[in-house]
């Protein structure tokens, strides 16, 4: 189970040291009415939860473990516009050109919603404007530079290209031959804006149910979310869960849950070097990711440590020698912090779709579900519980237009599907280092 796999990784995470978590909210332990039942306390069902009790809906929100737990809370930080190369692509081939443009629209929304809800809820979450690609030689700054100069052209939205003494300028590193500087991205503490959502909603009228795993859904006119010791009778009902939602017993969503693939993303947190050699490591303080497949990405924190994350794993494990293998990496970028000791090291999982680009959709008419980010989930995700409540309201134009995407499950089923993808990765770590 992805849950015990998790277990010997999340207890040492920076962003769960550097916050102080109120007691537990207490689990669902009777059988409740509401008008929609979110499950899932991450980012996109605090977002779903928070919007549509500020229109006016009883919202009741369950949590398997504590708000945050999952990829919400232990993600890279970093809030990116639009769906990466890939996902972009995807969306591209499938749709015309307008349509393509409202969902580059949206997710830009995405971002300024971050924003605004850190100023009308008053979330302090370290946030940092700026975000830099990197390419590592010269193919992938062929590539990057095609990929700039495309959203410069067909979605308008500003780019700065980096030549090498540029990028120098901005990271101080020898690693990298090229780069792209987002002014309108940014980074983040996804806990800290994670647990500010959580009490926006609470303040709205949101119940929030923690340690309470969704263990079947009834469906029909009125939704029945079952757990262990309480259930919720609802009209509505969100699925946020994503990975998780086969977590704990049966699958509360068959029909799509084959469409996303569990990717274990790994962070190591360094000792805190001072301000003075932070500004002198990354100018300006943005959030990088080089561009090769399996790709690294790094950032400061507001208390001057360097966050690396070195690759993925894709076979639902915890990668031996952890810290070792993320220290490797960090040290090709920046060995000159060779003297900083490491006492942070975390992981966990988030979901991938084979085309990169987000799945969101009905089951019927009444249960509606969020997953597939792909790792741009921190700005995507929140805007994904917006659409859904606008649908729920009676606004569905651009909830609809997600759902429209197509998407393929991933080829052989439970049993083979991980296997295959990690012989997949396997090449795309031999190309990249080729």
């Amino acid at each position: 189970m992805l849950l015990e796999k998790e277990l010997s990784v999340t207890e040492n995470s920076y962003y769960e040291a550097s916050v102080v978590r109120k007691p537990a909210l207490p689990p669902l332990a009777e059988t409740r009415r509401a008008d929609v039942c979110v499950v899932g306390g991450g980012y996109a069902g605090l977002s779903a939860a928070l919007e549509l009790a500020q229109r006016g809906y009883a919202v009741t929100l369950l949590e398997a473990q504590r708000i945050g737990w999952g990829a919400s809370g232990r993600n890279g930080g970093q809030v990116i516009v639009g769906f990466g190369g890939d996902g972009e692509a995807a969306i591209e081939k499938q749709f015309a050109g307008e349509d393509a443009r409202r969902t580059w629209d949206v997710a830009l929304e995405g971002v300024n919603l971050i924003q605004q809800r850190m100023r009308q809820h008053s979330i302090d979450c370290d946030w940092q404007a700026g975000y830099l690609s990197l390419s590592v030689k010269p193919s992938k700054t062929h590539a990057l530079r095609a990929w700039a100069d495309h959203v410069t052209e067909v979605y308008g939205y500003p780019l700065q290209w980096l030549d090498r003494e540029d990028v120098h300028a901005q990271v101080a590193s020898e690693r990298f031959d090229a780069g792209v500087l987002d002014p309108g991205s940014g980074h983040l503490h996804p806990l800290k804006y994670c647990l500010g959502l959580a009490v926006a909603a609470q303040q709205a009228g949101v119940t929030i149910c923690e340690n309470s795993p969704v263990l079947r859904i009834e469906r029909g006119g009125t939704v029945v979310a079952k757990t262990a010791q309480g259930e919720v009778h609802c009209d509505f009902a969100v699925l946020a869960g994503n990975v998780y939602l086969a977590e704990y017993g049966s699958d509360v969503a068959p029909e799509v849950s084959a469409r996303i693939m569990p990717v274990g993303t790994y962070m190591v947190a360094t000792e805190p070097m001072g301000m003075e050699r932070a500004d002198a490591l990354m100018r300006h303080r943005p959030a990088a990711s080089n561009t090769n497949f399996v790709l690294d990405y790094f950032r400061l924190s507001a208390d001057h440590r360097l966050l690396f994350g070195a690759g993925d794993s894709y076979s639902a494990k915890t990668p031996r020698n952890l810290v070792a293998k993320i220290r490797s990496g960090m040290l090709d970028v920046f060995p000159q912090l060779a003297d900083l000791a490491i006492p942070f090291a975390w992981g966990g999982f988030v979901d991938i779709t084979m085309n990169k680009a987000p799945d969101f959709g009905r089951l019927g008419h009444n249960v509606y579900y969020l997953q597939g980010f792909s790792g741009h989930g921190v700005a995507m995700a929140g805007m994904a519980g917006k659409l859904a409540a606008e649908a729920i309201a009676g606004q569905a134009e651009r909830f609809d237009l997600f759902a429209r995407l197509k998407h393929l499950s991933f080829p052989g089923g439970a049993l083979l599907r991980t296997p295959a993808l990690v012989l997949g990765m396997m090449y795309y770590r031999l190309r990249d280092s080729l």
